[in-house]
């Protein structure tokens, strides 16, 4: 197996195509160990992994917390409101306060862009991103990336179109990342308002005057969470305008190719970002996101392990 050489995993933009390949690679041979009748194995036995959601979670949080426990980690989770950030402490210090109970992993998710490396910065563990704001979640990207290659063995040459609010989204920036490093094109549509100026600057995509355009021939069809916690009231009139333009439906997936994989990170607003009939309709892959999201977390953890790890223990 290929080295992994990154101590922490903030951004899939600080990590190589070889890099991702790995991680998907053995997030593929980690499925082994979640179909199993006693699912877990001592990998990570005595190391000990902190959740610290500082924003709201389930799929991410959850599946971070059984994966650490399918590795055998001690797995301790702590969400900021049950943390002294109520009282008004700083992250620098809970994660020194944390530090000095010396953990492996800092898994975080936390609202504000950039804060892992900030942490990074102040701790000798590792550090994963669990989500940062409107900058990257890496895990989600990976997941994401591993379902497409379930469905096609192959990401390259794909084309995926991106709708929703691109500009808030922490998960299509990490897709963006992933899935033009290893050879996808990638469409992007949404509002105006909703779109980043200068998005070319995300990486190699192409933006797209309507979600026609990018619907055209897409092998992939991701819709985005409209994240209204992190955008003002003006960025969209109402839920049935959007619906209408940016919503997903029997009628518009048609522009797709036949049987296109139809994808979205969650949660849903049923019946505006997508409809009912497409979210539980046959070209859904949106619960088998959620099922990869459990091995490519034990992946991750796996790696910024690095050369502790006994061989042989998976």
């Amino acid at each position: 197996m290929a080295e992994f050489k990154h101590k922490h995993i903030i951004a899939l933009r600080d990590l190589s195509k070889e890099d991702i390949e790995l991680l998907l690679s053995t997030a593929e041979s980690m499925r082994e160990i979640n179909s199993r009748e006693i699912k877990k194995v001592p990998t990570l036995r005595g190391k000990t992994i902190i959740n610290l959601f500082y924003e709201s979670s389930t799929r991410t949080r959850t599946s971070f917390e059984i994966a650490g426990k399918r590795l055998s980690a001690d797995t301790v989770n702590i969400a900021s409101s049950s943390s002294s950030a109520t009282k008004g402490e700083t992250l620098s210090d809970t994660a020194l306060n944390l530090l000095a109970m010396k953990p492996d992993i800092i898994v975080m998710r936390h609202a504000v862009s950039g804060a892992h490396y900030f942490l990074a910065g102040k701790v000798n563990c590792s550090i994963i991103n669990a989500g940062d704001g409107a900058h990257e979640h890496p895990s989600q990207g990976l997941l994401d990336m591993l379902t497409m290659k379930d469905r096609y063995g192959r990401l390259d040459g794909l084309k995926v179109a991106i709708v929703g609010d691109i500009t808030h989204s922490r998960v299509a920036r990490s897709n963006i990342q992933g899935l033009t490093k290893l050879g996808s094109s990638v469409f992007l549509a949404g509002p105006p308002t909703m779109i980043p100026p200068e998005a070319e600057k995300l990486g190699n995509v192409t933006v797209c005057s309507s979600m026609n355009e990018a619907l055209e021939d897409a092998d992939v069809v991701m819709m985005l969470r409209i994240q209204q916690e992190r955008q003002g009231k003006t960025l969209m009139p109402n839920a049935r305008e959007y619906s209408r333009y940016f919503g997903l439906n029997p009628n518009n997936i048609k522009l797709a190719k036949p049987n296109a994989m139809v994808m979205h990170p969650g949660p849903i607003n049923r019946g505006v970002e997508m409809s009912s009939s497409m979210v539980d309709g046959n070209q859904s892959w949106v619960l088998k996101q959620v099922e990869n999201g459990v091995a490519v977390r034990m992946a991750m953890i796996y790696h910024v392990c690095g050369d502790e790890l006994a061989p042989g223990t998976i």
